[in-house]
Formats: structure tokens, sequence, C-alpha cells
């Protein structure tokens, strides 16, 4: 059973040609409760990471088709998803370039399961929003980032996940104006170049529809013209 100081539950994508690899790595992370998506090589890693929704890399740098040192000095060009670099080969230059290209730690071939799930908890830790676990509270309006619960005057309103991290995101930083390009940066791991920034509208716009009083003057989500949103903690 995870102990007290386990972080929330993850989407942890796994990127290794070798099966055996990704199974061993994938058993020890569901054990300790995240989710885990499986890839065998690095073009289709890339692909799947343009989808969002991951939260945390582990990355082979023996891949086939694409090196993983190439995936990761593709993916900072759009994402700061983190990175956690595995090698068989245990050269400090390699070890020097991951971090230099921004991978966020690095693990030599064999390693401990109980090692990576420790390392992939600590970076987590480490990236993600301080809000994570904290009940953000303002007059009719409360969003608990460890449940993912929004109340508006007390009642429970139903949210996909994107929803409530969009708002959970614009919630934790009261009158900060983000643009559309920061927000796909930050709650997709993407960018305009491979995501539509239209789909933050479409999502700020369901998010309108389901917790502001009047969708059309907004009290909580405003529009900041020619920049993005912000949240206004004061009705």
């Amino acid at each position: 059973m995870p102990g007290w100081n386990h972080v929330r539950p993850a989407s942890v994508l796994v990127v290794d040609d070798e099966s055996d690899v990704r199974a061993l790595i994938s058993e020890a992370l569901v054990r300790e409760g995240h989710s885990v998506v499986e890839c065998s090589e690095g073009r289709s890693a890339l692909g799947l990471l343009v989808r969002g929704g991951v939260d945390l890399v582990v990355l082979d740098l023996g891949l086939p088709s694409l090196a993983g040192l190439d995936v990761l000095s593709e993916l900072r060009l759009t994402s700061e998803v983190p990175v956690i670099i595995l090698s068989g080969r245990g050269d400090e230059s390699d070890r020097i370039l991951g971090l230099k290209l921004g991978a966020d730690d690095y693990l030599s071939k064999p390693f401990s399961p109980r090692e990576l799930v420790a390392r992939v908890e600590s970076v987590l830790r480490r990236t993600r929003p301080a809000s994570a676990g904290q009940r953000l509270e303002f007059p009719g309006l409360v969003v608990d980032t460890m449940i993912r619960e929004v109340l508006v005057d007390g009642e429970a309103v139903e949210m996909t996940s994107k929803e409530f991290d969009v708002l959970a995101h614009l919630a934790a930083s009261p009158r900060r104006a983000f643009s559309r390009a920061q927000l796909l940066r930050d709650v997709w791991a993407s960018s305009p170049e491979w995501q539509q920034s239209t789909t933050v509208t479409e999502i700020v716009r369901r998010i309108r529809r389901k917790i502001e009083p009047d969708a059309e003057n907004p009290r909580w989500i405003k529009t900041i013209r020619s920049v993005g949103y912000r949240f206004d903690p004061e009705p």
C-alpha cells in the first residue's frame, strides 16, 4: 500500500524496446497506484505525447528508429513534461548530455524497480504545481485538488479531467493571466505547434457553462484580450 508520503496517481509513459523491461517498470508503478502506457520506439512515443495526458516519461536511450536523446531533444522543443532517462551504457557523457537536454533524472540499467518508483515520485513532487493536494476556496467556489472535486455554492459540479485541470491551474494563480500557449504547455504538455489553441478556448467555454451563473458575463474566468484567461478570486 502507498505510504503517507505517496504522491497522487500519475500517468506514466514508459518507452523501452525491451518488453521485459517495460513489464517490470509497469508492474512496479501500477502497484503504487499509477497508470502506465507502454511504447517500444521513439517516434511513436512523440506521437503519444502530442495527445497530452502524460505526467512523466521514463525514456530508454537505446531505442530503434529514433534514439532516446533525439526523442528528448525533439520533445523539449514543445513540452516540459518530466523525463527520467534509462541507459544500459553507463556512459557519463550520455548522462550529462541527457541532463543538458532537459532530462529531470537519470538511472542506469540494471536498476531496482523500487528505486525507479522512488525517483518517479520524487520528480513528480518537484515538478507538479504547488497547488497539488490543496483545497482552493473562494466565495461560492471550491476547487479541491486532492479529491478532484468542484463545488459551486456547496453543490458538486461534474467535470472532465481536462476541464478540472484547467480550472485548478487558473485558480491556483489568481489574477495571473495565462495565454492559450501557456495553458497548452502547462496542462496538456503540448504547444500550438502540436495542438490547436482553440482546444483551450473550447475547454474554458465548457468550464464557464458549468460554474458561471452567466457564462456570457463570466464571474470567475475572465478573457484578457490578446492574452488569454485569468481567474479572478473576488465576485
